[in-house]
């Protein structure tokens, strides 16, 4: 969500030729996150988010994040909504960049999560999981388990400037993973990126959820170590600790909608700890 590729007043004006949404009252860059451009618009009276996006982004990859935002919002689950462009697509190209123009989502994004927040955040995670049960949407998880010892051997000299360890550290929990990640549980779509910049609050309640391009196919449990990780430590960035506290009602939350079986239970250590490997191979 930083802003990389650069626009004019008269280029967004250009974007918005090709929808039937009004006229261009107000544009601005925002500056947060760190993999597509994206710009806030007020057009009209009505307010938006315009996303181009970069290169990690595939194109192939854009009708499964605009029809599974679709899908969700037709549920009423909260999220933003693509715009159809004239030619009834949501996917529009500008300048050899793919774009999509989305439904503003009102709210702000909470730094750290209170364990009302986290039981709350557990329930509608469950919620879009069980919405989305019935979406035939397809996409592999390009960063699950099978990439990261290739991403490992192409980060690990940067890893000896962190720590002079971490490299046999991280090859340790890797092969551990490896050996004892499962293989059978229920799998479906997961939104696969449920950090905090990514959760909206209003008034201290939750009011939804933006950035699903990371979603893909997966075990629902990795969903639930994905925010163990994200979400469920606190204290200062050089002595983090676990708040069980808030990993106990996400998972009640969780649990008032989708209950899971013993064998996710017993998974939820290995992909949490897989989970945790993943975002320091990627970061």
């Amino acid at each position: 969500m930083a802003v990389y590729t650069k626009l004019k007043k008269k280029n967004v004006e250009e974007i918005l030729s090709n929808y039937s949404i009004g006229r261009l009252k107000e544009f601005k860059g925002i500056e947060e996150g760190i993999e597509n451009t994206n710009y806030f618009l007020l057009v009209d009276s009505k307010k938006y988010i315009l996303t181009i996006y970069e290169k990690r982004v595939k194109s192939e990859d854009l009708p499964f994040f605009s029809d599974l935002m679709t899908g969700l919002y037709k549920e009423k689950f909260k999220c933003p909504v693509p715009i159809k462009n004239k030619n009834n697509k949501t996917i529009s190209v500008y300048k050899n960049k793919s774009l999509m123009i989305v439904s503003f989502l009102e709210g702000k994004a909470k730094k750290i999560l209170s364990p009302d927040n986290c039981e709350s955040l557990g329930q509608e995670v469950a919620r879009m999981h069980l919405i989305t049960k019935n979406f035939k949407l397809q996409r592999r998880n390009d960063l699950s388990i099978g990439s990261w010892r290739k991403i490992f051997e192409q980060v690990r000299d940067k890893c000896i400037d962190i720590h002079k360890d971490l490299p046999k550290l991280i090859e340790a929990n890797l092969t551990d993973v490896e050996k004892n990640w499962p293989k059978d549980l229920p799998t479906g779509i997961i939104h696969a990126d449920l950090f905090s910049d990514n959760i909206f609050f209003k008034d201290d309640k939750f009011n939804g959820i933006i950035d699903f391009y990371f979603s893909c196919n997966d075990f629902y449990a990795l969903e639930i170590a994905i925010c163990f990780n994200a979400l469920c430590f606190d204290g200062s960035k050089d002595n983090l600790s676990f708040n069980a506290t808030k990993a106990k009602n996400f998972m009640n939350g969780y649990s008032k909608l989708r209950k899971l079986n013993d064998f996710e239970k017993k998974s939820i250590k290995v992909l949490s700890q897989g989970s945790a490997l993943r975002f320091l191979l990627t970061r």
